[in-house]
């Protein structure tokens, strides 16, 4: 009797360990099946969501993972990228345009409003609600024909700039910063679409900190200091190799709410960054490289240029083309230049179809020049790149003088 039941335990022992053996193979089917699915949807080609999706898990990979294509460097007044000059052994109407960094102001690739009471002011043409995501999303798929147009740089803020393209009060709430500093997820998901997208394209990011018409939205120096750190510790965890840093647009502007951003401490922003980056970029320099800017016509005192490694001018007001040379020159005349170079990123004049402009001003200087563009009065969704919504395609003469005049500039062949 008792073996008979020992024989019996021993089937239905052996029946139940088969059972058991059964359930986990199915189980890690299940489980292979849905990590394949998941591999599947962070590998797709799925917006909106899916994008925020994939921003995540490439956080996820480890930095170690993560393989940059484009470096950006100084030698002397040129800039290079991937050990060679740009525009390599370009020249135009007898100027050398080897080493030069052309770039236009797009300073709303980012951009959202977290004041519900201005929001509506940035609806589509169609009557859409605005969109960041869709905003982002056009932006990076509008910048391979950017590149193809021979444009390298893209001057961005993590601030934005008036969606209005000028603004006497600015009610609405657009920065990439929490009050203590922090930095909102949201935001520098897209801003790494487009640095991502970047890199990709051999194109380098001028990233702009502040703007004085959102800094009031942090809340003291401390958090101005801790906004600053941050943004350099992400800029490092993510290996970026193809951003230069402007510490802030403008920060003579009166508007400034935090004195601390003001121009004569910028020098010690640009210290800070330097010291928090140093040996921890994959570049010459081993470092991140750093200036700042002033408002349009102003040239920066001799501790600035000493701070700067390389220097940014604004021809905002500056009408003249002779006077855009003029300030090239003295930016040269500087006691404390050393020879870095020097470039316009933001002037608000165009003529492009003419012999005397600022862009061949500048050029005529051995200066790189940035357009800046906005819509102006009466004028519809298809102009300007800082007015909001914006389209980011080429879809205005002026843009299409710009580009233009910058594909003959550069010896880019847009038809490509």
């Amino acid at each position: 009797m008792n073996c008979a039941r020992s024989g019996l335990e021993r089937t239905v022992l052996h029946r139940g360990l088969w059972a058991v053996l059964g359930m986990v193979a199915i189980t890690a089917i299940v489980v292979g099946a849905a990590g394949l699915a998941v591999a599947g949807a962070d590998g797709g080609s799925a917006e909106g969501a899916n994008e925020g999706q994939r921003a995540d898990s490439s956080e996820t990979k480890g930095t170690t993972e993560l393989e940059r294509k484009t470096v950006v460097s100084i030698e002397g007044r040129a800039f290079h990228i991937n050990g060679k000059p740009t525009y390599e052994g370009r020249n135009w109407r007898g100027h050398k345009i080897e080493g030069l960094l052309m770039n236009s102001r797009m300073v709303q690739g980012t951009f959202d409003d977290l004041n519900k009471d201005t929001r509506h002011l940035w609806k589509y043409p169609d009557g859409a609600e605005y969109s960041a995501e869709r905003n982002n999303r056009e932006f990076v798929e509008a910048m391979p024909l950017w590149r193809k147009h021979g444009l390298l740089g893209i001057a961005i803020n993590l601030q934005g700039g008036s969606p209005q393209g000028y603004s006497r009060h600015q009610p609405w709430h657009n920065s990439s910063f929490e009050a203590d500093g922090s930095l909102r997820p949201e935001y520098m998901q897209r801003m790494e679409r487009i640095i991502d997208k970047a890199d990709e394209l051999g194109m380098v990011v001028i990233l702009g900190f502040f703007y004085f018409g959102q800094d009031q939205h942090l809340a003291d120096e401390a958090a101005v200091l801790a906004a600053v750190d941050n943004v350099v510790d992400w800029l490092l965890e993510r290996k970026y190799t193809n951003v230069l840093i402007e510490i802030g647009n403008e920060v003579n502007h009166p508007q400034y709410d935090h004195k601390i951003l003001g121009d004569a401490r910028n020098p010690e922003f640009m210290e800070r960054v330097r010291r928090r980056s140093q040996g921890k970029v994959d570049s010459p320099a081993k470092r991140l490289l750093v200036s700042t800017s002033l408002t349009g016509g102003k040239l920066p005192s001799e501790a600035l240029v000493e701070a700067s490694d390389f220097v940014l001018l604004h021809g905002n007001g500056v009408g003249d083309p002779q006077k855009i040379a003029e300030m090239v020159r003295k930016v040269r005349a500087i006691k404390s230049y050393r020879d870095q170079p020097i470039l316009f990123n933001e002037d608000d004049h165009f003529d492009f179809d003419k012999p005397a402009n600022n862009f061949a001003s500048a050029v005529s200087e051995y200066a790189g020049w940035g357009y800046f563009d906005y819509r102006m009065k009466d004028e519809g969704f298809d102009q300007g790149y800082q007015s909001v919504p914006v389209n980011w395609g080429i879809s205005s003469e002026r843009k299409k003088g710009f580009f233009k005049l910058l594909a003959e500039i550069t010896g880019a062949d847009a038809e490509k």
